[in-house]
């Protein structure tokens, strides 16, 4: 090999080098959530990088939930604590639980209890989607709440006892029955807005709606609802990211999608 040659291969793989380290140093410099959910292998969702395009690096970690009963959050629940240290190695500077049911089948203080140790574990600031629905409706100074969800009528029930102990009305809440989406296959749109706008319609003087379930999708959703509800609405994933990315010092603002997200 001639001393040219050499020199040309000794400049090239020093400016990959230095690109990758460039790039490594960049991805470090960006604020990073680290998102725990439910079913194993769960991708960063779709309305992480719509919402938030840019400014915020997402990092997604599975605990393996089948079914969305009490039995099955008993059997992941000691997953969530090394999900949360795993993230927090790979760089989050903030930890979010992202199941609804996952953190408040055991109500208020469960849930509180579950973020203290989440931060004990890494030393970063954590949440919850559960935190997000509530910190949602105290934006809007919800107090009479409809609640639309996914669920069957016990975890319903617990997601209802959640809302009273966070110190909200709930004047109905009703399900769709699902224990697993394996069985029950997708909620279309046009399903999920007619029996969100149900939930609300048949209920007493409620001053927000409320769809709990990161399954479903509802971030196209929020804007019609608030037209035909009169009402803010507040859902689970949407409102979670809103959370979540205030913990990583950004606004959280994304215009387009509901009331809340559109306050800073």
């Amino acid at each position: 090999m001639t001393s040219s040659r050499r020199q040309f291969l000794q400049i090239a793989s020093a400016s990959v080098t230095g690109a990758a380290l460039g790039t490594a140093l960049h991805a470090a410099d960006v604020p990073t959530l680290g998102m725990i959910f439910p079913p194993a292998n769960y991708p960063v969702p779709p309305e992480a990088t719509l919402l938030y395009p840019s400014g915020v690096r997402f990092l997604a970690e599975g605990v393996g939930l089948e079914k969305m009963t009490a039995e099955e959050y008993d059997r992941v629940f000691g997953r969530i604590l090394p999900a949360a240290e795993k993230l927090a190695k790979q760089g989050a500077n903030a930890i979010s639980v992202m199941g609804t049911s996952l953190t408040f089948y055991k109500g208020a203080e469960y849930e509180h209890q579950l973020k203290v140790q989440v931060t004990k574990a890494t030393g970063l600031p954590s949440t919850t989607m559960s935190t997000g629905i509530v910190e949602g409706l105290k934006a809007v100074s919800a107090r009479r709440v409809a609640v639309a969800t996914a669920y069957d009528e016990d975890v319903s029930h617990r997601l209802k006892v959640f809302l009273e102990e966070s110190g909200f009305e709930v004047v109905s809440v009703k399900g769709l029955g699902i224990v697993s989406f394996k069985d029950r296959g997708p909620v279309t749109p046009d399903e999920l807005l007619n029996f969100s706008a149900s939930v609300y319609e048949g209920a007493p003087k409620a001053d927000a709606l409320v769809i709990s379930c990161g399954a479903l999708k509802t971030l196209d959703l929020i804007v019609p609802l608030e037209q035909r509800c009169k009402a803010p609405v507040v859902s689970s994933t949407p409102h979670a990211l809103w959370a979540s990315v205030r913990l990583l010092g950004l606004s959280g603002q994304a215009k387009g999608y509901g009331t809340v997200l559109a306050k800073s």
